[in-house]
């Protein structure tokens, strides 16, 4: 009994240290690469590979697919990923019975809104020349790559917490992960954004999710002890299960 009750508990110590260490890892990486490409562009405004990034973006998809670039932008454009915010707290509050769940939504989608507004005001980097469509505001990061990033990574958190199905769960995750590339791609092949502005949206928005969604589970928490004195896991405190 002692041995199984041991055993637990060294798989809970290796899986938090596991998780702690790639979160720790991924925001890192994020940190290092959002300042490295701030500094060049608060310097002389130029990265050596946007103008290369162009060229490549045509190369790779293809010179007449205009229609499907333009629907894969619009994946991560405020109205749809408001419509998509709505459908998901909709999904929580009234299926699943989970107000905490639906709270996660609109906080990271309109955080993730706001942080680029301000950081887009910060750095003050004008939008690439000769654009293949029309677009407003200044250019770095890119709002659709760091929303894209934030929004469809809170679905992959979504799809590890919820979808019981091994398999499902990696098909789901590779699909949210291609979209959130594709998305920030076509924001090149469209000329709207500079390589380095998607790369800084999607370090942008990975690092706030990193911070939102311990943040949320932290307060939610703090909320039932308070309300429910005793709660003393994540099980009690009334994480939905898995489908």
């Amino acid at each position: 009994m002692l041995t199984a009750h041991v055993r637990r508990l060294l798989a809970g110590v290796v899986l938090f240290v596991t998780e702690f260490a790639l979160i720790l890892l991924v925001g890192t990486v994020g940190v290092v690469v959002f300042l490295a490409l701030g500094r060049q562009v608060l310097g002389d405004g130029q990265v050596d590979f946007d103008e290369a990034a162009f060229s490549w973006s045509h190369w790779f998809l293809g010179e007449n697919n205009r229609r499907w670039v333009d629907f894969m932008t619009f994946m991560a454009s405020r109205n749809f990923i408001i419509v998509a915010a709505l459908s998901i707290i909709g999904y929580f509050l009234l299926i699943r019975k989970h107000r905490w769940y639906s709270l996660k939504v609109p906080v990271v989608a309109l955080g993730s809104i706001t942080l680029n507004l301000l950081l887009k005001n910060f750095y003050n980097r004008p939008r690439p020349q000769l654009p293949l469509t029309s677009a407003s505001g200044l250019s770095f990061p890119s709002g659709h790559a760091m929303i894209s990033a934030s929004f469809y990574g809170l679905l992959i958190y979504l799809t590890w917490q919820h979808v019981e199905n091994r398999s499902l769960r990696w098909l789901l995750t590779v699909l949210l992960s291609a979209l959130i590339l594709l998305i920030g791609l076509t924001r090149v092949y469209l000329r709207v954004h500079y390589a380095s502005d998607v790369l800084a949206g999607f370090a942008a928005g990975l690092l706030w999710l990193l911070v939102a969604l311990p943040l949320l589970k932290r307060i939610e928490l703090f909320t039932k002890r308070r309300v429910r004195p005793g709660v003393p896991n994540e099980a009690s405190a009334g994480s939905p299960g898995k489908i």
